[in-house]
Protein backbone atom coordinates (compact mmCIF):
# COMPACT_ATOMS: atom_id res chain seq x y z
CA UNK A 1 0.00 0.00 0.00
CA UNK A 2 1.16 3.26 -0.72
CA UNK A 3 2.33 5.88 1.57
CA UNK A 4 -0.07 9.09 1.14
CA UNK A 5 -0.59 11.38 4.23
CA UNK A 6 -3.66 12.64 5.19
CA UNK A 7 -3.69 16.11 6.34
CA UNK A 8 -5.61 19.61 5.20
CA UNK A 9 -3.95 23.22 5.01
CA UNK A 10 -6.14 24.78 8.27
CA UNK A 11 -6.12 28.28 8.51
CA UNK A 12 -3.68 27.84 11.70
CA UNK A 13 -1.21 26.72 9.42
CA UNK A 14 -1.55 28.66 6.59
CA UNK A 15 -0.79 31.59 8.82
CA UNK A 16 2.21 29.95 9.95
CA UNK A 17 3.89 29.43 6.54
CA UNK A 18 3.19 32.77 5.73
CA UNK A 19 4.61 34.13 8.89
CA UNK A 20 7.95 32.03 8.26
CA UNK A 21 7.77 33.07 4.55
CA UNK A 22 8.21 36.40 5.53
CA UNK A 23 10.85 35.91 8.49
CA UNK A 24 12.82 33.82 5.99
CA UNK A 25 12.49 36.76 3.14
CA UNK A 26 14.00 38.58 5.55
CA UNK A 27 17.20 36.64 6.70
CA UNK A 28 17.54 35.85 2.86
CA UNK A 29 18.13 39.34 1.81
CA UNK A 30 20.80 40.34 4.72
CA UNK A 31 24.07 41.18 4.42
CA UNK A 32 25.46 38.92 6.38
CA UNK A 33 29.22 38.52 7.09
CA UNK A 34 30.51 35.12 6.83
CA UNK A 35 32.09 35.74 10.79
CA UNK A 36 27.95 36.48 11.17
CA UNK A 37 26.39 33.26 9.37
CA UNK A 38 29.59 31.34 11.00
CA UNK A 39 28.52 32.51 14.61
CA UNK A 40 24.38 31.90 13.72
CA UNK A 41 25.37 28.66 12.21
CA UNK A 42 27.15 27.28 15.25
CA UNK A 43 24.87 28.27 17.84
CA UNK A 44 21.77 26.05 15.78
CA UNK A 45 23.95 23.53 15.97
CA UNK A 46 25.00 23.69 19.59
CA UNK A 47 21.31 24.15 20.04
CA UNK A 48 19.69 21.60 18.13
CA UNK A 49 22.14 19.16 20.04
CA UNK A 50 21.32 20.40 23.40
CA UNK A 51 17.48 20.01 22.90
CA UNK A 52 17.47 16.81 20.11
CA UNK A 53 19.21 14.74 23.00
CA UNK A 54 17.80 16.51 25.95
CA UNK A 55 14.02 15.26 24.88
CA UNK A 56 15.32 11.90 25.22
CA UNK A 57 16.71 12.54 28.72
CA UNK A 58 20.41 13.50 28.00
CA UNK A 59 21.41 15.42 31.37
CA UNK A 60 24.12 17.99 29.52
CA UNK A 61 23.23 21.59 29.86
CA UNK A 62 23.69 23.23 26.21
CA UNK A 63 27.44 25.04 28.07
CA UNK A 64 28.75 21.25 28.27
CA UNK A 65 27.66 20.52 25.12
CA UNK A 66 29.57 23.64 23.84
CA UNK A 67 32.42 22.84 25.91
CA UNK A 68 32.34 19.01 23.92
CA UNK A 69 31.69 20.86 20.74
CA UNK A 70 35.46 22.58 21.20
CA UNK A 71 37.32 18.95 22.51
CA UNK A 72 37.14 20.23 25.91
CA UNK A 73 36.81 16.94 28.76
CA UNK A 74 34.02 17.40 31.26
CA UNK A 75 32.07 15.86 33.92
CA UNK A 76 29.13 13.82 32.74
CA UNK A 77 28.67 9.78 31.77
CA UNK A 78 30.12 8.62 29.24
CA UNK A 79 27.10 7.94 27.18
CA UNK A 80 25.74 11.95 27.30
CA UNK A 81 29.04 12.52 25.99
CA UNK A 82 28.61 10.13 23.15
CA UNK A 83 25.02 11.12 22.60
CA UNK A 84 26.11 14.57 22.08
CA UNK A 85 29.19 14.29 20.46
CA UNK A 86 27.28 11.45 17.66
CA UNK A 87 24.41 14.33 16.89
CA UNK A 88 27.03 17.28 16.65
CA UNK A 89 28.50 14.79 14.07
CA UNK A 90 25.56 14.51 11.96
CA UNK A 91 24.36 17.61 12.04
CA UNK A 92 28.28 18.60 10.53
CA UNK A 93 27.25 15.95 7.81
CA UNK A 94 23.63 16.67 6.97
CA UNK A 95 24.68 17.99 3.83
CA UNK A 96 26.81 15.56 2.92
CA UNK A 97 23.67 12.43 3.56
CA UNK A 98 22.05 12.16 0.25
CA UNK A 99 20.74 13.95 -2.32
CA UNK A 100 17.35 15.32 -3.05
CA UNK A 101 14.80 12.90 -4.86
CA UNK A 102 17.29 10.08 -4.54
CA UNK A 103 17.25 9.07 -0.85
CA UNK A 104 17.28 5.11 0.33
CA UNK A 105 16.44 3.31 2.87
CA UNK A 106 20.21 3.17 3.90
CA UNK A 107 20.42 6.49 4.34
CA UNK A 108 17.69 6.29 6.91
CA UNK A 109 20.36 3.43 8.36
CA UNK A 110 23.19 5.45 8.46
CA UNK A 111 21.46 8.21 9.79
CA UNK A 112 20.44 6.06 12.33
CA UNK A 113 23.89 4.24 13.31
CA UNK A 114 25.66 7.73 12.84
CA UNK A 115 23.14 9.27 16.07
CA UNK A 116 23.16 5.88 17.75
CA UNK A 117 26.74 4.30 17.82
CA UNK A 118 28.26 3.38 20.73
CA UNK A 119 25.05 4.45 23.02
CA UNK A 120 22.98 1.45 22.79
CA UNK A 121 22.69 -1.25 25.48
CA UNK A 122 23.86 -3.59 22.36
CA UNK A 123 25.67 -1.61 19.53
CA UNK A 124 24.63 -4.66 17.06
CA UNK A 125 20.96 -2.83 17.10
CA UNK A 126 22.75 0.75 15.85
CA UNK A 127 21.80 1.28 12.00
CA UNK A 128 19.46 -1.56 11.76
CA UNK A 129 15.82 -2.05 11.71
CA UNK A 130 13.99 -2.87 15.34
CA UNK A 131 14.06 -7.49 15.26
CA UNK A 132 11.32 -7.04 18.10
CA UNK A 133 8.16 -5.02 19.46
CA UNK A 134 8.84 -1.47 21.16
CA UNK A 135 6.55 0.57 22.73
CA UNK A 136 6.86 4.47 23.58
CA UNK A 137 5.38 4.15 27.35
CA UNK A 138 5.72 6.04 30.72
CA UNK A 139 5.82 5.35 34.46
CA UNK A 140 2.94 6.39 36.54
CA UNK A 141 1.73 5.45 39.96
CA UNK A 142 -1.26 3.96 40.68
CA UNK A 143 -1.56 4.05 44.39
CA UNK A 144 0.20 1.22 45.25
CA UNK A 145 3.31 1.48 43.09
CA UNK A 146 4.97 2.75 39.47
CA UNK A 147 4.13 0.91 36.87
CA UNK A 148 4.35 1.02 33.23
CA UNK A 149 1.98 2.93 30.99
CA UNK A 150 1.83 2.15 27.13
CA UNK A 151 0.97 5.17 25.01
CA UNK A 152 1.98 3.81 21.84
CA UNK A 153 2.34 0.91 20.43
CA UNK A 154 4.15 0.79 16.87
CA UNK A 155 3.78 -1.30 14.05
CA UNK A 156 4.48 -4.37 14.32
CA UNK A 157 7.98 -5.33 13.51
CA UNK A 158 7.83 -7.55 10.53
CA UNK A 159 6.42 -4.38 8.81
CA UNK A 160 8.94 -2.05 9.30
CA UNK A 161 10.80 -2.87 6.33
CA UNK A 162 8.27 -2.29 4.03
CA UNK A 163 6.54 1.04 5.79
CA UNK A 164 10.10 2.56 5.74
CA UNK A 165 10.08 1.25 1.82
CA UNK A 166 6.72 3.05 1.21
CA UNK A 167 7.46 6.01 2.98
CA UNK A 168 11.18 6.56 1.00
CA UNK A 169 9.31 6.04 -2.05
CA UNK A 170 7.02 8.94 -1.91
CA UNK A 171 9.79 11.02 -0.41
CA UNK A 172 11.51 10.52 -3.79
CA UNK A 173 8.88 11.45 -5.61
CA UNK A 174 9.25 15.15 -8.23
CA UNK A 175 5.34 16.36 -7.30
CA UNK A 176 6.74 15.70 -3.15
CA UNK A 177 8.80 17.95 -3.57
CA UNK A 178 6.73 20.32 -5.09
CA UNK A 179 5.14 20.54 -1.34
CA UNK A 180 6.21 23.21 0.81
CA UNK A 181 9.03 22.47 2.29
CA UNK A 182 8.06 23.15 5.72
CA UNK A 183 5.39 20.65 5.76
CA UNK A 184 7.92 18.22 3.46
CA UNK A 185 9.61 17.95 6.65
CA UNK A 186 7.18 17.92 9.19
CA UNK A 187 5.38 14.93 7.98
CA UNK A 188 8.73 13.03 7.14
CA UNK A 189 9.30 13.53 11.01
CA UNK A 190 5.94 12.23 11.90
CA UNK A 191 5.96 9.35 9.58
CA UNK A 192 9.56 8.57 10.77
CA UNK A 193 8.47 8.31 14.67
CA UNK A 194 4.88 6.30 13.97
CA UNK A 195 6.99 3.54 12.30
CA UNK A 196 9.69 3.69 15.10
CA UNK A 197 11.96 1.35 12.87
CA UNK A 198 14.46 1.20 15.41
CA UNK A 199 14.76 -0.21 19.29
CA UNK A 200 16.26 3.37 20.21
CA UNK A 201 17.11 6.64 19.00
CA UNK A 202 13.80 6.78 16.96
CA UNK A 203 12.97 10.43 18.11
CA UNK A 204 16.66 11.59 17.64
CA UNK A 205 16.31 10.12 13.85
CA UNK A 206 13.10 11.19 12.71
CA UNK A 207 14.08 14.99 14.17
CA UNK A 208 17.52 14.85 11.95
CA UNK A 209 15.33 13.29 8.79
CA UNK A 210 13.10 16.70 9.31
CA UNK A 211 16.36 18.80 8.76
CA UNK A 212 17.95 17.10 6.14
CA UNK A 213 14.17 17.84 4.14
CA UNK A 214 14.88 21.23 5.09
CA UNK A 215 18.24 21.57 3.98
CA UNK A 216 17.51 19.19 0.59
CA UNK A 217 14.94 21.77 -0.05
CA UNK A 218 16.82 25.05 0.24
CA UNK A 219 14.70 25.87 3.23
CA UNK A 220 17.81 26.24 4.99
CA UNK A 221 20.86 25.80 2.99
CA UNK A 222 23.13 28.38 5.54
CA UNK A 223 21.35 25.68 8.10
CA UNK A 224 20.76 28.77 11.02
CA UNK A 225 17.79 27.18 12.25
CA UNK A 226 17.78 25.40 15.99
CA UNK A 227 14.34 23.34 15.13
CA UNK A 228 14.75 21.02 18.34
CA UNK A 229 14.76 23.69 20.46
CA UNK A 230 11.33 24.39 20.15
CA UNK A 231 10.53 20.93 20.96
CA UNK A 232 12.74 20.83 23.95
CA UNK A 233 11.10 23.93 25.49
CA UNK A 234 7.42 22.21 26.05
CA UNK A 235 7.81 18.42 25.83
CA UNK A 236 4.24 17.12 26.98
CA UNK A 237 3.32 20.06 24.37
CA UNK A 238 5.90 18.07 21.72
CA UNK A 239 4.59 14.57 23.03
CA UNK A 240 0.78 15.58 22.55
CA UNK A 241 0.90 17.24 19.05
CA UNK A 242 1.91 13.57 17.90
CA UNK A 243 -0.31 11.89 19.83
CA UNK A 244 -3.16 13.87 18.18
CA UNK A 245 -2.74 11.97 14.88
CA UNK A 246 -3.78 8.80 16.40
CA UNK A 247 -6.71 10.63 17.99
CA UNK A 248 -7.66 12.12 14.92
CA UNK A 249 -7.93 8.95 12.53
CA UNK A 250 -4.37 9.06 11.24
CA UNK A 251 -4.82 12.60 10.00
CA UNK A 252 -1.77 15.22 10.71
CA UNK A 253 -3.39 18.28 10.36
CA UNK A 254 -2.79 18.99 14.27
CA UNK A 255 0.73 17.46 13.95
CA UNK A 256 1.36 19.71 11.39
CA UNK A 257 -0.21 22.87 12.93
CA UNK A 258 2.69 22.75 16.38
CA UNK A 259 5.16 21.67 13.70
CA UNK A 260 5.10 25.19 11.58
CA UNK A 261 4.36 26.53 15.00
CA UNK A 262 7.88 25.73 15.79
CA UNK A 263 9.48 26.25 12.58
CA UNK A 264 7.84 29.62 12.53
CA UNK A 265 8.98 29.96 16.35
CA UNK A 266 12.84 29.30 14.99
CA UNK A 267 12.68 31.17 12.08
CA UNK A 268 11.72 34.44 13.75
CA UNK A 269 14.43 33.64 15.98
CA UNK A 270 17.40 34.21 13.35
CA UNK A 271 15.56 36.86 11.53
CA UNK A 272 15.34 38.83 15.15
CA UNK A 273 19.45 38.07 15.42
CA UNK A 274 19.97 39.13 11.85
CA UNK A 275 18.42 42.65 12.59
CA UNK A 276 19.94 43.16 15.44
CA UNK A 277 22.97 42.02 13.75
CA UNK A 278 22.65 44.56 11.11
CA UNK A 279 21.82 47.51 13.41
CA UNK A 280 25.26 47.13 15.30
CA UNK A 281 27.26 47.25 12.32
CA UNK A 282 25.85 49.93 9.95
CA UNK A 283 29.34 50.64 8.56
CA UNK A 284 29.68 46.87 6.35
CA UNK A 285 29.59 47.00 3.10
CA UNK A 286 26.29 45.52 1.87
CA UNK A 287 28.33 43.39 -0.86
CA UNK A 288 27.05 39.49 -0.24
CA UNK A 289 30.81 37.65 0.48
CA UNK A 290 30.00 33.38 -1.18
CA UNK A 291 31.84 31.71 0.38
CA UNK A 292 32.34 27.52 -0.80
CA UNK A 293 31.74 24.97 2.14
CA UNK A 294 35.62 24.36 3.29
CA UNK A 295 36.16 28.65 3.38
CA UNK A 296 33.13 28.43 5.71
CA UNK A 297 34.04 25.53 7.83
CA UNK A 298 37.25 27.47 8.21
CA UNK A 299 35.32 30.78 9.29
CA UNK A 300 33.33 28.58 11.99
CA UNK A 301 36.60 27.25 13.49
CA UNK A 302 37.85 30.39 13.94
CA UNK A 303 34.87 31.47 14.85
CA UNK A 304 34.87 28.57 17.39
CA UNK A 305 38.68 28.43 18.60
CA UNK A 306 39.26 32.56 18.59
CA UNK A 307 42.30 31.77 16.04
CA UNK A 308 43.75 28.89 13.45
CA UNK A 309 46.99 28.02 12.03
CA UNK A 310 48.04 26.13 9.15
CA UNK A 311 48.27 23.09 11.06
CA UNK A 312 45.20 23.30 12.84
CA UNK A 313 42.84 23.30 9.27
CA UNK A 314 45.84 20.59 7.99
CA UNK A 315 44.65 17.96 10.92
CA UNK A 316 40.97 19.42 9.96
CA UNK A 317 40.38 18.61 6.52
CA UNK A 318 43.55 16.28 6.14
CA UNK A 319 44.88 18.08 3.10
CA UNK A 320 48.69 19.66 2.49
CA UNK A 321 50.08 22.67 4.34
CA UNK A 322 49.81 24.11 0.42
CA UNK A 323 46.49 23.57 0.29
CA UNK A 324 45.14 24.81 3.10
CA UNK A 325 47.46 28.32 2.12
CA UNK A 326 45.26 28.72 -0.95
CA UNK A 327 42.18 28.85 0.86
CA UNK A 328 43.82 30.94 3.21
CA UNK A 329 44.87 33.14 0.96
CA UNK A 330 41.68 33.72 -0.81
CA UNK A 331 39.88 34.57 2.68
CA UNK A 332 42.92 37.10 2.91
CA UNK A 333 41.78 38.44 -0.26
CA UNK A 334 38.24 38.16 0.05
CA UNK A 335 38.95 40.44 3.84
CA UNK A 336 36.95 37.87 5.44
CA UNK A 337 40.64 36.88 7.83
CA UNK A 338 43.56 38.76 8.19
CA UNK A 339 47.23 37.37 9.54
CA UNK A 340 48.76 37.49 12.99
CA UNK A 341 52.25 37.09 13.44
CA UNK A 342 54.52 35.75 11.14
CA UNK A 343 56.77 32.41 10.52
CA UNK A 344 56.11 29.45 12.73
CA UNK A 345 54.02 31.81 14.52
CA UNK A 346 51.89 33.02 12.00
CA UNK A 347 48.18 32.13 12.34
CA UNK A 348 44.83 34.13 11.05
CA UNK A 349 41.62 35.69 12.38
CA UNK A 350 38.35 36.99 11.44
CA UNK A 351 38.44 40.57 10.55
Amino acid sequence: MAFNPKYNITEKILNNLTFIASAREVIEQAHLVPKWEASLRRQAKLRNTHSSTAIEGNKLTLEQVEALSEGKDIIATDKDKKEVLNYLEALDAVHSFTEKGKIKVQDILNIHRMVSKGVLRDNKESGVFRDRQVYVGRRIFDGTGFKEEVEYMPPKTENVPDLVKEFIDWLNMDKTWKINPVLLAGIAHYEIARIHPFIDGNGRTARLIATLIIYLSGFDHRRLFALDDFYDRDRQAYYAALKTVQENNNDISKWLEYFTSGVAYSVNEVKEAVLKLGLKKKRVSKAQVSLTDKQMKIVEFMNAHGKAANKDLQALFKISAQAVHNELSKLVKLKVIKPQGSGRSLYYILE
